[in-house]
This record gives C-alpha cells, sequence and structure tokens, in this order.
C-alpha cells in the first residue's frame, strides 16, 4: 500500500506562483506514474500533469508552459510547480499513484488552491 499527503495549496493572487507537495510513503518501490488532478467545483476532476517512473511527462494543454511536474526519488516526494496562476486554476488538487502491476490507483486526500484577486 502507499499514502499519498499533499501540501503546499492556498490563496494566491493571478499571475503568481504556488508549488505543491506529495509525499509518499509505504511499499513505494512499486508505484510506477504518479501524477496531479484536480477538481473544482461542479466539473470532473482532470488530469493536470504525471509523471513516470523513468522521468517522462505530461501536461493537460491548459497548464502546458505553466506549470512544472517533478520527482524527487530520494526524498520520495512528487512537486507541481506551478506560475502565472489564473483564477481558472482554482481547485482542489489531488495527488495520485499508480500502484503495481495491476494498476491499482493510490489518492491523496487533496489540497486546494485558489487563485483570486
Amino acid at each position: 500500500q502507499v499514502q499519498l499527503v499533499e501540501s503546499g495549496g492556498g490563496l494566491v493572487q493571478p499571475g503568481g506562483s504556488l508549488r505543491l507537495s506529495c509525499a509518499a510513503s509505504g511499499s513505494i518501490f512499486s508505484i510506477n506514474a504518479m501524477g496531479w488532478y484536480r477538481q473544482a467545483p461542479g466539473k470532473q476532476r482532470e488530469l493536470v500533469a504525471a509523471i513516470t517512473s523513468g522521468g517522462s511527462t505530461y501536461y493537460a494543454d491548459s497548464v502546458k508552459g505553466r506549470f512544472t511536474i517533478s520527482r524527487d526519488n530520494a526524498k520520495n516526494t512528487m512537486y507541481l510547480q506551478m506560475n502565472s496562476l489564473k483564477p481558472e486554476d482554482t481547485a482542489v488538487y489531488y495527488c495520485h499513484a499508480d500502484y503495481g502491476v495491476a494498476g491499482i490507483d493510490y489518492w491523496g486526500q487533496g489540497t486546494q488552491v485558489t487563485v483570486s484577486s
């Protein structure tokens, strides 16, 4: 099993930056890809960015050029650097891990990001 704990959310003005962190613990050696999802009120949860164990990355079109996903294997932590934030980035952000051969989904508890003046 894997436990995921997010941190780093908060209130920021448009154009500002935030860095989210996701600390993983447990059987982390069996984690395949990890990613960040977000869910705004009244909307479906969507994939924002993902990173594989090999370091390949994926970004949703809406965040390309503004967000950067990274992974520090020594600290068992994944990050999402968010720059040039927009009000439409406001959502609860969730850390996700794809685990093991069966691809079991693990989720963090979520962290609120609010972009507002």
